[in-house]
């Protein structure tokens, strides 16, 4: 089923009697990295398969949300590695901006500075050193997590060639007229000091006021309502809906604006809504978006009134008050004139906040920087139109579909100094030079560089391709581009996946940046609320990974990811799953302990019994299932698969069957031995990249060999054996209900009871010596007498439970079985002989019924055999 080309060296069975994740994981990635096993070769023949990380921010620190996409990134790349792909796992760290900055800037506050203390080059250097210091933890921790990456190809968004890549691209865009600058609303947070794009704002409902206010005199006034009174300092117009006959006659007037000594006139635009309201919307075209559109269809002068911190910047009484103060005072100074028409509060609505500070925003006018997104944001949703990329899951496309058709032109411009700084320079003649990477910067008394930096995302979005050399045609882009896989959260659908989808098809002449985008959900807490440092149910992994090893916490994070749904994960589950990995260890040890061994080819299916057969053909069954699932990034169902396989079929059931066989000795023993070791192999293997530490450290055990993460991924030898399978489920069937039997009776696991099987003229023959074992039955000695008998499966188990059973309560517990399968029977037939029913019920329905009718036969007779071989009171 596998072919291992490895070193090897002589397989051991000694293993400690207990597994210790903190003893083995460490060490056992240091090993992995110090022998280059996720070091990819750009010249190999191998296909190539390439991820790259989402790059985490420097300064992050390992959250769940990290810890679940790198678990099944993790595992979608060992498994390439296994089955022969050149695999690239490209890391690397995102340079954050404003977070960054924000950083530095809270150091030197503590010392009493500020950055303009420092100067711009003094304090950009005072960011590097606080990134050799204290960045890129998250990295150490994503080895703690035993991620594969390529260590050797580690890249940073600001560093050389990446910053060539920006400034590359850049003056391409700009050359073929996809970045300009213009004078257009922005968000602007006055905490971060900054513009900020439409995606970086979160809505949240606020309880603020609603006030109506009266515009002009008499017959020539209207009334309009706003949340934001503070903003009619900067009104140049009323607008009005030009079918509205309330408002007619004032288009084109003049009114007076109230506080101020201007009149502003009335203007008639289909913007309006004539149902919303008084019909009648004050324009701000400095600080509106929609107001700044009404500007320019009427040619309306633009009005700042708020400097970058929201602080009022008209001469009069609200000179210097905040915008929140101003917003108060304003509103007393109108109703101390009368205007005030209504007042509503509170008031709930929608206001947008700074995503990184929480701040309120304030939309404001401000000449920046703006990717003309129409051809490139074309171009993205083509290319999943067409096939070229596949969303997963697919219902996630109309989403994607939603952003990209209407994307509106992107302001990356940043009034920051860390970060990728504008490559313009401006001339004292009014010149504007974009300088590439290879251009020569423009000397002479005059030249200036543009201030501000480019947003973060817009470096982030050259990812797949800037750090695989691009501008340069590197062997390694060559080799790895176009990415196969990225996986990703779906809450940055908007942010990430968009924007590399608009550069890579541009920069790399049409090659998409990815094959797949395999989208994830959010990981939650056990009640599926979302996990915030803000709340107590906020969990650090590295806990986690402390209590119950990695492997524990990568194992309850794959068996909850299904594609695109947000993933509940509770402490509970962490411990399950570190009993799944001491479970593995245990039973593994047993095994080897007791012959399990991959000496020699594997014997001849005649040869073997029909337990060994059986396992043989589930394995592969498990192999084919495991490919399917991970084809189609069902994490989750693949975890379950194996879980159930490991723990259910090869150690509950497999072990348990062959313990006589192993027992005895002999040829029979040895055949199962060998049979044993080859599950072990196998299932080890595909274990591997879920649970790689555990599994490597018994493999290498087994086997000799040298690491799982080299060795080969499985294959479905195509060996089914339908017959063994019956077999064995009739086995199962007869312990299960012999189990059920003793736990309703009372009886203890471990205590012995005598037998007697009836097995002739079933395959159940060959296997009654494990039965017995399994299921402590003695066999039955002189004066046996069977007070209970279990027909099932075509055999009969008789039981002797003298003295341990109350004969009563179990005549009564089968009476009211009994009397429920009777019921059961009734309503299937009655279904089944309604003619009107049979016309219209599908097929599968009435199936199902007639399976239902079948079993409650099934129920009926055996619960009858066990009444009637009860002793008589």
């Amino acid at each position: 089923m596998t072919e291992n080309t490895q070193q090897q060296t002589a397989p051991t069975t000694e293993l400690p009697t207990q597994y210790a994740p903190a003893e083995v994981e460490g060490p056992l990635y240091e090993r992995w990295v110090e022998r280059g096993y996720f070091e990819a070769d750009a010249k190999s023949e191998k296909p190539p398969y390439t991820i790259v990380i989402p790059p985490p921010n420097v300064t992050g620190a390992l959250h769940l949300g990290h810890a679940f996409q790198v678990t099944l990134m993790d595992a979608l790349t060992r498994r390439k590695r296994m089955q022969g792909f050149e695999t690239l796992w490209l890391p690397g760290m995102d340079h954050a901006g404003i977070a960054t900055q924000n950083k530095v800037e809270q150091q030197l506050a503590e010392e009493g500075k500020s950055r303009h203390d420092l100067g711009r080059d003094q304090f950009v250097e005072r960011v590097w050193q606080w990134k050799d210091e204290y960045g890129g933890r998250i990295l150490g921790q994503l080895r703690r997590l035993g991620a594969g990456l390529d260590w050797s190809r580690e890249r940073f968004t600001m560093d050389e060639g990446l910053s060539k890549a920006v400034q590359k691209i850049f003056k391409d865009l700009y050359e073929d007229g996809l970045i300009y600058r213009a004078e257009r609303i922005i968000n602007w947070c006055p905490r971060c000091l900054t513009a900020i794009s439409d995606i970086e704002v979160e809505y949240q409902d606020d309880a603020g006021e609603l006030v109506s206010i009266r515009y002009g005199e008499g017959e020539d006034s209207l009334v309009v309502a706003t949340t934001r009174a503070e903003t009619m300092l900067g009104d140049t117009a009323v607008a009005v809906h030009p079918d509205d006959e309330r408002y007619k006659h004032l288009v084109g007037k003049q009114i007076k604006l109230p506080l101020t000594d201007r009149t502003i006139p009335v203007v008639a635009d289909t913007h309006v809504d004539p149902e919303f309201g008084t019909g009648a919307v004050k324009v701000t075209p400095a600080h509106d978006p929609n107001d700044f559109e009404i500007g320019r269809r009427h040619d309306l002068p633009s009005l700042t009134v708020m400097d970058e911190h929201g602080v009022i910047t008209v001469h009069g009484p609200f000179l210097g008050l905040d915008r929140f103060e101003a917003r108060s005072a304003i509103v007393g100074a109108l109703n101390e004139q009368g205007r005030i028409v209504a007042e509503k509060r509170p008031y709930m609505h929608s206001v947008g906040h700074c995503s990184r500070c929480k701040t309120t925003v304030e939309p404001r006018l401000s000449m920046q920087w703006w990717v003309k997104v129409g051809p490139l944001a074309q171009a993205a949703g083509d290319a999943v139109r067409d096939g070229s990329v596949e969303i997963h899951p697919k219902e996630l496309s109309k989403r994607y579909f939603d952003w990209v058709d209407n994307m509106h032109d992107w302001c990356i411009s940043r009034q920051l100094w860390w970060g990728h700084r504008i490559p313009i320079w401006y001339g004292p003649e009014g010149q504007v030079v974009c300088v590439g990477p290879d251009d020569e910067i423009p000397t002479g008394e005059g030249w200036t560089q543009d201030p501000d930096v480019l947003d973060t995302w817009f470096s982030s979005g050259l990812w797949p391709f800037s750090t695989l050399g691009w501008p340069e045609q590197t062997p390694d882009l060559a080799k790895f581009y176009s990415t196969d896989v990225l996986l990703t959260g779906h809450d940055i659908i908007f942010f990430w996946v968009a924007r590399m989808m608009m550069f890579g098809l541009y920069a790399m002449d049409g090659e998409v940046p990815f094959k797949t985008v395999a989208l994830t959900g959010l990981v939650r807490d056990e009640f599926g609320k979302k996990m915030s440092k803000s709340n107590p149910n906020a969990v650090d992994p590295l806990d986690w990974m402390d209590a119950y090893g990695s492997d524990a916490v990568r194992f309850t994070l794959a068996k909850g990811a299904n594609p695109g749904a947000d993933v509940p994960i509770g402490e509970d589950w962490v411990q399950a799953s570190r009993n799944f990995a001491n479970k593995i260890w245990n039973a593994t040890r047993f095994a080897m302990m007791n012959g399990a061994n991959i000496d020699g080819p594997l014997p001849d299916a005649s040869e073997m019994s029909a337990t060994d057969r059986w396992i043989l053909s589930r394995l592969n069954e498990t192999v084919a299932q495991v490919d399917a699932y991970y084809e189609d990034f069902q994490f989750a169902k693949l975890s379950e698969s194996l879980y159930h396989f490991a723990w259910d079929e090869v150690f509950a059931w497999y072990v348990e069957l062959s313990k006589t066989t192993f027992f005895a000795g002999g040829e029979g023993a040895k055949v199962s031995g060998r049979v044993l070791g080859e599950v072990l192999d196998v299932m080890l293997r595909l274990l591997h990249p879920i649970v790689p530490f555990v599994t490597d450290t018994l493999w290498t055990t087994l086997t000799g060999g040298e690491s799982l993460v080299i060795a080969d991924w499985p294959k479905d030898s195509g060996f089914r054996d339908e017959a063994a399978e019956k077999e064995i489920e009739l086995v199962q069937r007869v312990v299960t209900e012999v189990r059920r039997f003793r736990k309703e009776q009372g009886l203890q696991d471990a205590q012995k009871v005598p037998a007697r099987l009836t097995l002739d003229g079933t395959p159940l023959v060959a296997h009654e010596a494990a039965i017995r074992q399994i299921l402590r039955l003695q066999p039955e000695g002189e004066g046996f007498s069977a007070t209970a008998s279990l027909p099932v499966a075509g055999a009969t188990v008789a039981l002797d439970l003298s003295g341990t059973i109350d004969v009563a309560a179990e005549r009564k517990r089968l009476a009211k079985d009994l009397a429920a399968a009777e019921k059961e029977k009734a309503q299937a037939e009655a279904k089944l002989g309604n003619e009107a029913f049979l016309a219209k019920a599908p097929d599968n329905v009435v199936d199902k019924i007639k399976g239902r009718l079948a079993k409650a036969d099934e129920d009926i007779a055996r619960i009858q055999a066990q009444l009637a071989a009860l002793p008589q009171a």
